[in-house]
């Protein structure tokens, strides 16, 4: 999942999401009845049949993932997939792919240079040298909450701890 939805304007949503089984030739019924499923789990069904252009960028951002979500990766790789959202609209949505990850038990990689993204949405945070670059450090995270989401997270004061961590380990010279 990349930085910008790539959604195809002249596709229904339903279409877009249907994209990646088209293109693996895994369009199927088992297939588009998963992909209903998902569509009206994660509060899309009703607008399967409206065009990208009628979407919020979060909204877009919810189809993208469930079009990756439609062909059952193992590990998801998410490069700096909310950084075109504006900031309360990247929120919401980093909480929205949050559970969606969760609640598919996927393993997401994501690739960010938001260091509060980083510690709110995952369980490990892997700090890279600059180039070429190379494993400096492998953080845990654990909040050592129940009812952890990345909102909740940012609330903790565990959560400035990890931050002034890493920004630390970043050596930024501001």
């Amino acid at each position: 999942m990349l930085q910008k939805d790539s959604l195809l304007e002249w596709r229904t949503i339903y279409n877009n999401v249907m994209l990646g089984l088209e293109i693996r030739h895994q369009k199927n019924k088992h297939n588009e009845d998963y992909v209903i499923e998902l569509l009206k789990k994660y509060g899309l069904y009703e607008f399967k049949d409206k065009y990208p252009n009628q979407l919020s960028g979060g909204m877009r951002q919810r189809v993208a993932l469930i079009r990756t979500l439609a062909i059952k990766p193992k590990i998801l790789l998410l490069d700096e997939a909310f950084s075109a959202l504006d900031y309360q609209t990247r929120m919401m949505v980093t909480n929205d792919i949050y559970h969606i990850l969760r609640e598919e038990g996927i393993t997401a990689i994501i690739v960010t240079h938001d260091i509060s993204e980083s510690i709110s949405m995952s369980d490990k945070v892997v700090v890279l040298t600059s180039r070429p670059a190379k494993v400096k450090q492998i953080h845990d995270i654990d909040f050592g909450i129940t009812n952890r989401t990345p909102i909740n997270c940012r609330k903790s004061p565990k959560f400035s701890e990890y931050f002034d961590l890493l920004w630390k380990e970043l050596d930024v010279h501001a």
